[in-house]
């Protein structure tokens, strides 16, 4: 099973190890992209990043870490949006800011395969592969 259940997200965060979740295309048509996000332990809270990052992938080349961002601009992987003390509200935080989902959630370097079975789907823009909608991120007013 490729999800973890909440009780194995907190438990991989309480560990040390960081939890994914891939959220689908970003950009545009002429500048198409895909976003996700990393709920990281850090020494005394959990940070959480959201990726975006140009969709350059394909089939046989789906290494994220290896993606340049969307933004030519951007130098860094990754925009820090949240911290929290707490792994719960850690979660809590991502999916209110991301637009993430409860019960989606992957070990890390498994947000690579969620993004593979995207390619493979044909980048569907509003359903995951396995028919789920995708997760919709809140909106900036």
């Amino acid at each position: 099973m490729r999800y973890l259940a909440e009780s194995f997200a907190l438990g991989a965060l309480r560990r040390g190890r960081p939890v994914e979740q891939f959220l689908g295309p970003a950009g545009s048509p002429e500048h198409p992209g895909i976003h996700y996000v990393e709920v990281r332990p850090a020494k005394t809270h959990y940070e959480i990043f959201l990726y975006t990052l140009e969709d350059v992938g394909h089939e046989g080349f789906a290494d994220l870490v290896e993606f340049p961002p969307l933004d030519a601009n951007d130098e860094e992987f990754g925009r820090l949006v949240a911290t929290r003390d707490d792994p719960l509200v850690a979660l809590a935080a991502a999916e209110d800011v991301t637009g993430a989902v409860r019960g989606r959630w992957v070990n890390a370097g498994v947000v690579q395969d969620e993004y593979r079975d995207y390619v493979m789907a044909g980048r569907p823009a509003n359903s995951s592969p396995d028919g789920h909608p995708r997760p919709v991120p809140p909106s900036r007013s």
